[in-house]
């Protein structure tokens, strides 16, 4: 059976679906021991499933087929789901150059075949100046949908949930101090197989509970782990070579899902079948670190008192005005448009000021245009002094722009069909869906871009459901704004 070790604020909701659909969930925190009925083992995981630090999806990383297994589960949870491969994934070897060595705390590297990372200045020995070379390890992969590269790291680690192996330590040690490391580190003697030469063992927290048959698999999966990557480093230099930057060892697979707003009201009702969660919970705690605390803080007020019975209607219950005035959006504010791309970029369209806020999840935005180029399928020229006023409202498929000149002339209008728009504190977020709607000056109506649609739905970026609904939407906007 697959064993996934999870994190984050997605946990209680991942671990009810994974759990319910036949995987094993180990190394559970206090609180989600608590949460559930059955117990859970303090054993090795084949993946480890980590929400993502601006808490917009989850990273899944570990043997490949297990991945593959957990991931069959989770990247249909809803419409708005979108899963990416990771082309440097978590503990994969490479041989680097340095290509930025400027100021900051670390250098830009190049991993070969446009992939960058980023080595921090403090784990390397001596000076790092531009074109120097090292063997690396990603240390930290990071998701297509940001701008930071994955952090690497000039070591060799086998990362793991009970414990690690490195070839920056020596000997034997555990997390903390006291009885039980003291322990921990003694009883590693009883343990077959024995530390590889070259490595250093590390006992994490987590295994602070596990018994003797949890270390002895725990240190055997890490140890052949290690023979594993060393044989697929045999044939490399010891050292970098003067060619160019490459890929020498990939032993495990990361992959990255994506959440929208369908998919956290999802989540929600998972979440309930264990635990008391307020309509909006995941969408709330995923707009600010500080929500999380004042949503769990409501939910153990409320405790048993909520109706169950609003499971499923998240969409109408979610308390938005409470959430967008504590937290943000509201007027007055500036807020950027997070353009996201099916293949997992996401593009920034710029930061306007709201100029209008409502309680039922509506706000204008306003943003200054530059002069030149057009107005896309608009054709219709940017000029300095140009206003582009959009509209957005919380889980509407669709969001309108309407261009208007220094005059207050309109220039026409584009409306963007997307995945549901979230508005958090700081950005209007949604996956572009590429065909759209457009109304030109003189009223002319038509749907544009689906032919990017459809190439989206061969490239297996966009499935068959969404893209349905995607037309549907545009068809419907379509016919709302024709004479």
């Amino acid at each position: 059976m697959t064993t996934v070790r999870v994190r984050g604020i997605y946990t209680t909701a991942i671990t009810h679906r994974l759990e319910r659909n036949g995987l094993e969930v180990v190394q559970a925190s206090d609180p989600i021991q608590e949460r559930f009925d059955d117990g859970f083992e303090t054993a090795p995981a084949d993946v480890r499933i980590e929400t993502t630090r601006d808490r917009q999806g989850l990273e899944v990383s570990g043997d490949r087929e297990a991945v593959e297994t957990v991931l069959a589960d989770l990247e249909d949870l809803e419409i708005d789901t979108f899963r990416w491969d990771d082309d440097a994934p978590r503990g994969a070897v490479f041989d680097a150059e340095v290509i930025d060595a400027g100021g900051g705390g670390g250098a830009t590297v190049d991993l070969g075949d446009g992939r960058r990372g980023y080595l921090p200045y403090d784990d390397v020995d001596g000076y790092v100046d531009e074109a120097n070379q090292y063997r690396v390890q990603i240390d930290e992969p990071t998701p297509p949908w940001t701008d930071d590269d994955p952090r690497v790291q000039p070591t060799l680690e086998i990362q793991g949930g009970l414990c690690s192996l490195s070839q920056d330590r020596t000997g034997i040690s555990a997390a903390g101090r006291g009885e039980r490391a003291t322990e921990l580190v003694g009883m590693t003697d009883l343990l077959s197989p024995s530390v590889p030469d070259g490595w250093g063992l590390y006992w994490e927290h987590s295994a602070f509970d596990a018994d003797l048959e949890a270390m002895r698999t725990a240190l055997e999966q890490a140890v052949e782990r290690a023979t594993a990557l060393e044989g697929a480093l045999a044939d490399a230099p010891e050292s970098p070579s003067d060619g160019e930057p490459k890929e020498l060892a990939t032993p495990q697979t990361t992959a990255w899902c994506w959440f929208g707003r369908e998919s956290r009201f999802e989540l929600d009702s998972e979440r309930r079948q264990v635990e008391t969660t307020m309509p909006g919970h995941h969408r709330t705690k995923a707009a600010d670190r500080a929500a999380s605390a004042a949503v769990d803080f409501a939910e153990g007020i409320l405790g048993s008192t909520v109706d169950d019975s609003t499971a499923g209607t998240d969409d109408e219950a979610f308390p938005f005005d409470a959430v967008s005035q504590q937290f943000g959006p509201t007027a007055g504010d500036r807020l950027a448009i997070g353009h996201g791309k099916p293949d997992g970029r996401h593009i920034s369209l710029g930061r306007g000021e709201v100029t209008n806020w409502d309680a039922d999840g509506s706000l204008t935005l306003e943003r200054s245009m530059r002069g030149g180029g057009s107005y896309d399928a608009l054709e219709v020229p940017k000029e300095d002094g140009d206003v582009a006023v959009t509209k957005f409202r919380e889980g509407r498929w669709w969001y309108p722009t309407t261009y208007k000149a220094a005059d207050d002339s309109t220039k026409g209008t584009y409306v963007n069909i997307c995945t549901p728009v979230e508005l958090f504190p700081d950005e209007a977020r949604y996956v572009d869906l590429y065909i759209d709607v457009i109304r030109t000056p003189d009223g002319t109506v038509e749907i544009v871009d689906a032919d990017e649609l459809e190439a989206a739905v061969s490239d297996g970026l966009v499935s068959e459901t969404l893209a349905e609904k995607a037309t549907s939407v545009a068809e419907a906007v379509e016919r709302a704004l024709s004479p």
